[in-house]
């Protein structure tokens, strides 16, 4: 998946954080466009998560630039980079229920076929979406815009190294928040895990971008993050299908037993949920 996957280029050892974005942005920029292209022919459940993935982490880049933009136009961009990555998550949603409920102790295989065909709905959904969208210009766009903004910003240009450090350093912070926070709330109150998926995803992302030009070794917290998106990500999974099933319970009636399926959802969701804290401590 391209959570593990390396796509920005290194940049220069002694470049400014000016020069460097382009190496980080371009690449990314082009892997989007692709995948989004690429849904007209391949609609797969993995195709719809890459291009998800490769939005969010477009989006990340932006947040850690942020410092260096005009901030009504960064939070422009990023905006959109969320819808896009909507659009596409409609339909990723779907596919997360079904292979939860496609389990044999789920007990929910009848309505299994109803699923399939609101999946189908809600793909044509994201297609247009996306097409209507013209992703590739959006993203040419906002590359050729940032990047002449921050070319044209001589008199603030930042060392790499010490732009990475700082906007990490940033990302740091707002993750420990998030975790301290999520150790008082109850177990009930699901938005402050969430934050701290949100922020851990962030910050492992921005170990990805700037980790090769950082003094010190990061390993140890990268292990750590990825455990954490991984349970995290699960309870996100568990949480979402809830929801989602709850939401289309009435255009699903007669089609199986959809408070079986809610309750066993729910069951998981409450050991995923312990499985998570777990790593709060």
């Amino acid at each position: 998946m391209k959570e593990d996957s390396e796509t920005v280029n290194e940049p220069a050892g002694g470049a400014t954080a000016q020069q460097a974005f382009a190496s980080y942005a371009a690449p990314l920029v082009d892997e989007a466009i692709e995948l989004a292209g690429g849904i007209r022919d391949d609609a797969s459940a993995e195709t719809l998560h890459e291009l998800r993935v490769s939005l969010r982490r477009l989006r990340s880049l932006w947040w850690a630039f942020a410092p260096l933009l005009d901030k009504g136009e960064n939070a422009r961009q990023r905006a959109v980079y969320k819808f896009l990555a909507t659009a596409a998550g409609k339909t990723r949603d779907w596919d997360i229920l079904i292979e939860l409920l496609a389990q044999e102790d789920s007990g929910a295989q009848a309505l299994l076929p109803k699923l399939e065909q609101a999946r189908s709905d809600t793909l044509a959904t994201s297609r247009e979406t996306l097409t209507t969208a013209d992703v590739k210009r959006l993203l040419r766009d906002a590359l050729a815009a940032t990047s002449e903004e921050l070319n044209a910003a001589h008199e603030s240009d930042i060392a790499l190294r010490k732009f990475a450090a700082e906007r990490i350093g940033a990302s740091e912070r707002s993750l420990k928040k998030r975790i301290k926070r999520a150790r008082r709330a109850k177990r009930s109150h699901y938005e402050a895990f969430h934050d701290v998926r949100k922020a851990g995803k962030r910050l492992r992302y921005l170990f990805e971008f700037f980790g090769p030009v950082l003094r010190s070794g990061h390993k140890r917290m990268l292990r750590r993050l990825k455990k954490i998106q991984k349970r995290f990500g699960m309870l996100n999974d568990t949480v979402a299908s809830e929801a989602l099933l709850r939401d289309h319970a009435p255009s699903l009636a007669n089609a199986g037993d959809i408070e079986a399926a809610l309750q066993w959802l729910d069951r998981k969701r409450k050991r995923r949920l312990r499985a998570a804290s777990g790593l709060l401590g």
